[in-house]
């Protein structure tokens, strides 16, 4: 469940044990468009193409923190991943996330998560929750807060041999 926006960082020692462990599939769920039309998040994962999920909010602190280190990852591999951005429904709606969308660059498509099902199923403790799944749709990483060094986790999700 999604906690209290006040989180402080993890230290990088206790990232990966937060949320869903590595190696695990988590279950491809249905989020929505800023439209409110559904998507399937299936259409992303484990098909060959690594993918970076963030868990985010337009009041989350830590997201805001974060957001340069997942614009600068996202410019250097966004060929080779896809980034998804996954709104949660907390405190927020629709109209605020595009509000936010059409004035704030993003490192992937914004989807909003009106009933909770992604945060669940990928186990989101809290906002600015990440989560990396290589090509088959194995979780490679997970952290959160503002001082995660994504592009390490992406290289752990292109890595030969995964």
């Amino acid at each position: 469940m999604i906690v209290a926006p006040f989180v402080s960082s993890v230290p990088a020692s206790a990232q990966e044990v937060i949320g869903l462990p590595v190696g695990a599939e988590p279950e491809a769920v249905r989020v929505e468009d800023l439209d409110g039309d559904p998507v399937d998040l299936g259409r992303y994962i484990g098909t060959g193409k690594p993918v970076l999920l963030e868990f985010w909010a337009t009041w989350c602190t830590l997201c805001a923190a974060l957001e340069p280190r997942m614009l600068a990852a996202s410019a250097r591999y966004g060929d080779a991943v896809q980034f998804v951005v996954v709104a949660v429904a907390v405190n927020q709606s629709p109209r605020r996330v595009r509000r936010h969308v059409e004035e704030h660059e993003m490192p992937g498509p914004v989807f909003y998560d009106a009933a909770g099902a992604a945060v669940r199923a990928f186990r989101a403790p809290t906002t600015s929750y990440v989560v990396v799944l290589d090509g088959e749709g194995k979780v490679v990483y997970t952290g959160l807060g503002e001082d995660q060094d994504i592009e390490a986790a992406i290289e752990k999700a292109l890595e030969p041999g995964r």
